[in-house]
């Protein structure tokens, strides 16, 4: 199998995708319109917090050759091949939580999260 730095293709994997509702979308297009150089945002899992695993973004400069990409409307998001089977089906939100405005992921893989929502477990398959 090649895995490159491109499109994610449903068809070549059993995986489901990412998706990213418009307000996520547009503020990805906002960061990089902001940063000369930027392609889009990094997402990918790292181990952390009470629960096992927390959520990391990055901006990209220049994609892995591991990396998928997930487009819409002109908004790029990679997530490394390794981090796939933790967060795969996961829809990217962007709201406001009062006078803060985050990225929300909600994720069918996480079993559970800490109280503070900062980190996620799954169930091993």
């Amino acid at each position: 199998m090649d895995v490159h730095a491109g499109t994610f293709d449903p068809n070549e994997f059993a995986w489901h995708g990412l998706t990213m509702t418009p307000a996520a979308a547009g503020q990805i297009r906002q960061l990089v319109s902001k940063q000369p150089g930027v392609q889009g945002l990094r997402l990918g899992v790292k181990q952390t917090g009470c629960a096992g695993f927390g959520y990391v973004l990055d901006t990209v400069m220049e994609p892995q050759k591991d990396d998928l990409l997930f487009e819409v409307d002109g908004a790029r998001l990679w997530v490394p091949l390794q981090a796939m089977p933790f967060i795969d089906g996961t829809e990217v939100d962007y709201v406001r939580e009062g006078l803060n405005q985050i990225f929300k992921f909600h994720n069918p893989k996480a079993q559970h999260e800490c109280g503070c929502g900062e980190s996620f477990g799954v169930q091993a398959e």
